[in-house]
């Protein structure tokens, strides 16, 4: 079993809640996952201080396994020549030299590539055909029963209320190149609210065989939808037939993180070797997106 405890949109800056990161790594002592994921947005203004802040919560987790990647946030957005010159100098200094990772943990291969871009864009994300091609390398030294996770903050899929912008450019492309490395799942924010895509959903919201699971804002006063006001987070379970995806919410300011329902999600791959190629669309089970 690998547990996962998946974060996104820290956003420390003006809409920072310190009640919420804390009440996160509590979450994390109380769940004790292999591996916590924060899928982007960092920062709120890329500000040096924002990020030691980011820095100092990493450092909480202790000796548990972090993968990060940057966010749309995590560059500057006023500071113009900044922006243009060294839009990830303080990424480097106070987070990770590495944009794009690679990371091995027991059970586990999981991929992480910056989808921010700087020089085209200001909300929206894109992705680069190297940064793929990294992609398929680390996972073709994967073994057969290692969860292969990829973590992106930007959405591949539209919105229903159109929050986040414009998913990233040929997502279509890169979802079908994705499922040809026998991707597990891909974590990812920048929307604001928790969402759980799949291939099974009512209706069918991807044709991925592999859950999409945006996390929340989970230190920031910037949830949306649902969550207008409410920090949340995602513990990811998996073993060799099953992913599991539970949210939990803060609502209020002096709680932690409560579980909700969860959503159960066939392991494609696994099924595809009980039962052929379409046995991932015929196993039941919860459906839908949160």
């Amino acid at each position: 079993m690998l547990t996962i405890l998946h974060a996104s949109d820290l956003q420390i800056g003006k809409p920072y809640r310190t009640w919420a990161a804390d009440a996160m790594v509590r979450t994390a002592e109380e769940v004790r996952p292999d591996v916590v994921v924060i899928a982007g947005d960092l920062t709120q203004r890329a500000k040096p201080r924002e990020y030691r802040i980011a820095r100092e919560i990493l450092e909480r987790f202790g000796d548990t396994p972090v993968v990060v990647t940057p966010g749309n946030h995590d560059v500057p957005v006023y500071r113009v020549w900044e922006r243009l010159l060294a839009p990830y100098r303080n990424w480097r200094r106070y987070i990770s030299r590495d944009l794009d990772s690679v990371h091995r943990i027991p059970g586990a291969m999981i991929v992480a590539l910056n989808s921010s871009a700087p020089y085209r864009t200001i909300v929206a994300g894109r992705l680069r055909p190297w940064q793929v091609e990294l992609a398929r390398e680390a996972f073709a030294t994967s073994d057969e029963e290692e969860v292969r996770v990829l973590v992106v903050h930007h959405h591949f899929v539209p919105t229903e209320s159109g929050h986040g912008g414009t998913p990233i450019p040929n997502a279509a492309r890169y979802l079908q190149a994705f499922t040809e490395m026998g991707v597990d799942l891909i974590l990812g924010g920048h929307i604001h609210q928790t969402r759980v895509l799949w291939s099974q959903g009512e209706p069918a919201w991807t044709d991925a065989p592999f859950p999409l699971v945006a996390c929340g804002t989970t230190t920031s006063g910037r949830g949306r939808a649902p969550e207008l006001g409410v920090n949340s987070l995602n513990v990811v379970r998996v073993d060799r037939e099953c992913i599991e995806v539970t949210p939990y919410l803060l609502r209020v300011r002096e709680g932690g993180f409560e579980p909700e329902t969860p959503t159960r999600i066939p392991r494609w791959r696994m099924a595809h070797e009980r039962g052929g190629a379409d046995a991932s669309r015929s196993t039941e089970g919860p459906r839908g997106a949160l």
